[in-house]
């Protein structure tokens, strides 16, 4: 595990690559970089998980040929290492980073889908001259590049590590922060910097003589469903999670797992620790006022299962970690639960290096509420006029659906629009009260990514749809940033069962009615467990990692918040009307909760604008470190 940074097509100047490695989070006992000849240069930091004493990066090949760097792990590089040596490859490490790159030498991009794990990695070829970068396949790890204007190119893990290159420009893309605005995230392959892109999940990407080609080698096929008995999908699915946990306990330092109490990470707790010689330890976090405390669920299953659990009461929003969370996010971020993340990451550390969580449960099991709009689907495909004279049917289906209320107050075309209602923030019908005519006009009106895949690519079931939409959209740019973010600004790797491919690729086949049945979210996977977990765990309500965002805006956040938001320095921007900021933040003053998810994601804008495009980006590694204007 590393934080990876390079150069080529460019001199690479030896105090560059320094300043880059030096704004990569991590810091380990290797840091350093490397000119591998006189147009290419990779930087690292690393956090040493497996053949710490060896397995030191940049990696060559025998003749020194090709270098790789890897940030992430494979979990089946010990099945394809012995092939490997089978056909005379010659090894210097123990390391899972060295497998690839041999590899990748005898199949190029093909190598990527033998590989069984998460991933961001770069391998210079010298013989060519040529880069290759390439992402895991539902995008755990990240990696960001920039083109340069003489052709060359430069990449990180962290957009931090990039922007310490002299060439590149510290301009924000106001389409980005309008889909920010709308999703709480940028979504892929767009930044915040205009000139910064991020390769997309499942992508490679190869550099040679100033071109660039971008490749995908993987996606979830949903349409040729499984047709065995329930019983026999339920063994399968057991045996392929056994499987996904088994294969990611192995570490030559310790071990946890995060526990909520929720069905995924109590799922994973359970399997780990039967697959465990010692105690496991867990961690979780509760929260004040009880409505978004799950610490009993999670006491109930460490219970269970006999683990060292330690648990985390968090009482308010601590302002100092606000700035923290914007410079370790590198781009606007408005997903609450970094909060709870960071706080649990922050616990987690002392006592392991290596955590399991849950992450992708409900995007493979189908667990959110708002897939049950799919039992509506019939309703959602009527032309408009009739469904304004079935208001009688909204508004109740609306109230089951949670999240669902949203469809109600917007103008909805399809099926597609009614679950596009429920993911976004800002809805875009509502923008014109905020936003400037001038910042409306530069913005644009770019349809949103998730809307436009929802669209581009129906499945038979509008389940199946609303899946592939988050598995391409809201898991790999908001979920995975957020917990890779929050971990590894402690130097924690996080490692995630649920994602692993082929349990996802086996889920994706299941049919629609064994997913989501009747009112019931995560059918299939109740139903497995079920004898397995304790009955309290599987027939709770889906709470999700919430915070009390409202009561900490008017409490221990207010003076952060009234200095940031409604300041002459952040109105001044011309991005939204004042008058309209004032109306927002009076509301919540007032105790209305109606736009906190918008005040928060405008506190996070400006302190991301003074952090990072105010003043040069410094190398230093912690928000309280910058030098901030209040």
């Amino acid at each position: 595990m590393c934080g990876i940074a390079g150069v080529a097509g460019v001199t690479p100047e030896a105090d560059v690559l320094e300043r880059m490695g030096e704004a990569i989070i991590h810091r380990g006992p290797d840091d350093g970089g490397l000119l591998l000849d006189d147009i290419a240069g990779f930087a690292f930091r690393r956090l040493s998980i497996i053949d710490v004493a060896g397995g030191h990066q940049p990696i060559f090949n025998e003749d020194e040929s090709a270098a790789i760097m890897l940030n992430g792990e494979i979990y089946n590089h010990h099945d394809l290492r012995k092939g490997l040596v089978d056909r005379g490859h010659r090894f210097r490490t123990r390391s899972d980073v060295e497998t690839v790159l041999h590899l990748w030498e005898e199949k190029g991009e093909r190598c990527l889908t033998e590989l069984r794990g998460m991933f961001a990695l770069a391998i210079w070829n010298r013989r060519d001259r040529s880069l290759f970068l390439a992402r895991d396949r539902v995008g755990k790890k990240p990696l960001y590049y920039a083109r340069l204007a003489k052709g060359g190119i430069v990449f990180g893990s962290e957009i931090k590590a990039i922007l310490q290159h002299p060439d590149v420009r510290r301009d924000p893309d106001l389409i980005a922060l309008d889909h920010f605005l709308t999703l709480q995230y940028v979504p892929s392959p767009m930044t915040a910097f205009r000139g910064i892109e991020r390769i997309p999940p499942g992508h490679w990407l190869r550099w040679r003589a100033g071109q660039v080609e971008l490749g995908r080698y993987w996606r979830l096929e949903y349409e040729d469903k499984f047709r065995e008995p329930e019983q026999e999908l339920k063994e399968e699915l057991l045996r392929l999670l056994r499987e996904a946990v088994a294969i990611r306990l192995e570490s030559e330092v310790p071990l946890g797992a995060f526990l909520s109490g929720g069905v995924d990470s109590s799922a994973v707790v359970a399997f780990a620790a039967q697959a465990s010689s010692q105690p496991l330890k867990t961690f979780s976090i509760g929260f004040e006022p009880s409505q978004f405390d799950e610490s009993s669920y999670a006491r109930l299953v460490a219970d269970k299962f006999a683990t060292d659990h330690h648990e985390l009461v968090v009482k308010a929003g601590a302002p100092e970690l606000i700035d923290d969370i914007v410079w370790h996010y590198d781009q606007p971020f408005g997903d609450s639960s970094a909060v709870p993340s960071f706080h649990v990451a922050r616990i987690t550390r002392p006592h392991v290096t290596v955590v399991l969580n849950g992450d992708g449960g409900d995007e493979s099991f189908a667990g959110y509420d708002r897939y049950r709009i799919s039992r509506f689907a019939s309703y959602f495909r009527l032309p408009r006029a009739a469904r304004l004279g079935l208001q009688a049917v909204a508004r109740p289906a609306s109230r089951f659906l949670g999240r669902g209320r949203r469809i109600a107050d917007v103008g909805i075309n399809d099926q597609f629009d009614a679950y596009y209602a429920t993911l976004v923030h800002l809805h875009p019908t509502r923008k014109a009260g905020l936003y400037t005519d001038d910042f409306r006009s530069r913005a644009g009106e770019e349809i949103s990514p998730t809307l436009a895949q929802m669209r581009a690519t129906p499945h038979a079931a509008l389940l199946d749809s609303m899946l592939d939409t988050d598995v391409n959209n809201y898991l790999p740019d908001d979920l995975l940033v957020k917990m890779d973010v929050a971990t590894m600004a402690y130097s924690l790797e996080a490692r995630s069962p649920l994602l692993d491919h082929k349990v996802m690729e086996f889920m994706a086949r299941v049919p629609a009615s064994l997913k989501l049945r009747g009112g019931e979210t995560k059918h299939l996977l109740k139903s497995a467990l079920r004898g397995i977990l304790p009955d309290a765990i599987i027939d709770r309500p889906k709470m999700g990692f919430g915070v009390p965002l409202g009561s900490w805006l008017r409490g221990s956040l207010k003076e952060m918040l009234l200095d940031t938001v409604v300041s002459d320095r952040a109105l001044a921007r011309g991005y939204f009307k004042p008058a309209a900021v004032r109306a927002m933040v009076s509301a919540q003053m007032a105790g209305r909760d109606d736009y906190q998810y918008t005040l928060w994601d405008l506190l996070l804008l400006e302190r991301w604008h003074r952090m990072f495009i105010d003043q040069p980006v410094s190398v230093r590694s912690g928000a309280n470190e910058a030098t901030l204007s209040a």
